[in-house]
């Protein structure tokens, strides 16, 4: 056997190995970490720890504004927009990525005219000739298979990613619409009170120009008429501002919007009766961004196979196919040439380079390990404080409600007194500053439970699953024709 079967022989057995499998692949094989999670929630369970429902959350608040809202906030958030436009990054990547490992074939076509001159006559030649050439490397020992997997990996990643954000723009259009909610009851106690006082005003100066009323009490509810008004004029102005700041979020029509907002002003949505999964792992699986980082780890573990291929010799093969055509003073001729060249480059010294870009890639491993680690104990933590919250407004609301209706009968008994000369302005004044604050509490407190309800939403992931395959389109780049 001469040199080139011996050649041909070893290259054969070369791929038979590896198509077979019996060549080792470069770099860990992934395996995705276990959650780190606690074995149950610490902090108290509404509804008994139930299993619930949580997609389309947002329309079953018993508020349809809210909805528009959220779905106009996420058309015009530019988070979401850059999201998109990593996915379709990471897609093209993982395209190219995949096609890696194919053979590349290329053609060319040339002609030339020529004329030569040995003495005379004049020779005219003219050669038309067309070329294919084809290029292929063999993946011998998985480095285009471990850089595909990095890429499916990355996109993955970025479609949580834009999952992660959707939850995102969500909760934070819904928390300014609660804001804007409680500005508004603000706006409307504080209007009542001030029409209170400016009523108290009106009798005490009639009665203090009849002689009744003592000059020190006219002033005190001259101030306290003046001080409500001041109350409603500072309220208004957060209230507009809260709806030109929910304006800017949403992309909405202002005039438009003030009318929607007015059919249901100082009303909060009610929150929906869902509840918790009593197992943490398989909630927190459903976290886009803990999935993110589960797949930024998988991507981190194919880049160490990726570094590790170049310590391995690297098989191409390489050839081409030219048919050539000649005509000279007439006379036609033709020629073909073609050629196979199998190549094995295998690396004799590189100074350590593909060692320390091993060490580089083992290094991103640890720190993504370490990132996935953070995001599973900050969803942990996200969750237990979004329950205790809700503990908190379960427990607060029985008392809040009690004392809000305790003051209100005070209030009511103070001011009958007050009009029959058996209590002082300053009595009833103080006691209208505690029923306002009463009242503000209440206001507060059903805030707050909305809002610990969407915190929950967004601690939950928004009731995103990881099995969910519904990652975006990103938008088309436009075409030089497009802009003709």
């Amino acid at each position: 056997m001469n040199l080139r079967q011996h050649t041909a022989a070893a290259l054969l057995a070369l791929l038979g190995l590896s198509a077979c499998g019996v060549l080792p692949r470069v770099g860990p094989d992934y395996q995705t970490p276990a959650i780190p999670a606690p074995a149950g929630w610490q902090a108290p369970q509404p509804h008994n720890g139930q299993i619930a429902e949580l997609t389309d959350w947002w329309r079953r608040l018993d508020d349809p504004l809210l909805p528009e809202l959220i779905d106009a906030a996420e058309r015009e958030s530019a988070s979401l927009a850059q999201a998109r436009a990593r996915i379709a990054q990471a897609r093209a990547s993982a395209v190219a990525a995949d096609v890696a490992g194919l053979p590349t074939v290329d053609g060319s076509i040339a002609a030339k005219r020529a004329a030569f001159t040995f003495g005379a006559p004049t020779t005219f030649q003219t050669t038309r000739q067309a070329s294919v050439m084809a290029n292929w490397e063999i993946d011998l020992f998985g480095g285009l298979a471990r850089d595909q997997q990095g890429a499916e990996a990355r996109l993955a990643a970025s479609a949580a990613r834009w999952h992660a954000a959707r939850v995102s723009v969500a909760a934070e259009t819904a928390d300014a619409y609660l804001q804007l909610r409680y500005q508004e009851r603000r706006l409307a106690q504080a209007e009542a009170d001030a029409a209170s006082r400016a009523a108290t005003f009106e009798l005490t100066r009639k009665l203090g120009s009849a002689g009744f009323n003592a000059p020190a009490d006219v002033a005190l509810a001259s101030a306290s008429a003046a001080d409500g008004a001041a109350t409603v004029a500072d309220l208004r102005a957060a209230r507009d501002r809260q709806i030109k700041a929910l304006v800017a979020l949403t992309g909405l029509d202002e005039a438009g919007l003030r009318q929607r907002l007015a059919s249901a002003s100082g009303r909060f949505p009610t929150p929906a009766a869902f509840a918790i999964d009593a197992l943490p792992a398989r909630l927190l699986a459903q976290r886009p961004d803990v999935a993110a980082t589960e797949r930024d780890l998988a991507a981190a573990s194919a880049a160490i196979g990726s570094a590790a291929a170049d310590r391995y010799p690297r098989l191409t093969l390489a050839g081409f196919f030219t048919p050539l055509r000649l005509n000279t003073n007439g006379q036609r001729s033709s020629a073909t040439t073609w050629s196979i060249s199998p190549t094995l480059a295998m690396p004799l010294f590189d100074g350590g380079r593909v060692a320390a870009n091993v060490d580089a890639a083992r290094a991103d491993y640890a720190a993504a390990e370490a990132a996935y680690r953070q995001a599973v104990r900050n969803a942990v933590s996200e969750v237990e404080q979004a329950l205790v919250r809700l503990d908190a407004a379960a427990t607060r609301e029985a008392d809040v409600r009690r004392a809000a209706a305790g003051y209100r009968q005070a209030y009511s008994a103070t001011e009958a007194r007050q009009r029959a000369g058996f209590a002082s302005l300053l009595e009833l004044e103080d006691s209208r500053r505690t029923l306002l604050a009463a009242d503000t509490a209440v206001a507060g407190w059903e805030q707050e439970r909305a809002s610990a309800w969407i915190a929950l939403y967004r601690a939950i992931g928004g009731g995103w699953s990881a099995t969910d395959t519904a990652a975006p389109q990103a938008p088309q780049a436009p075409s030089p024709d497009d802009a003709r």
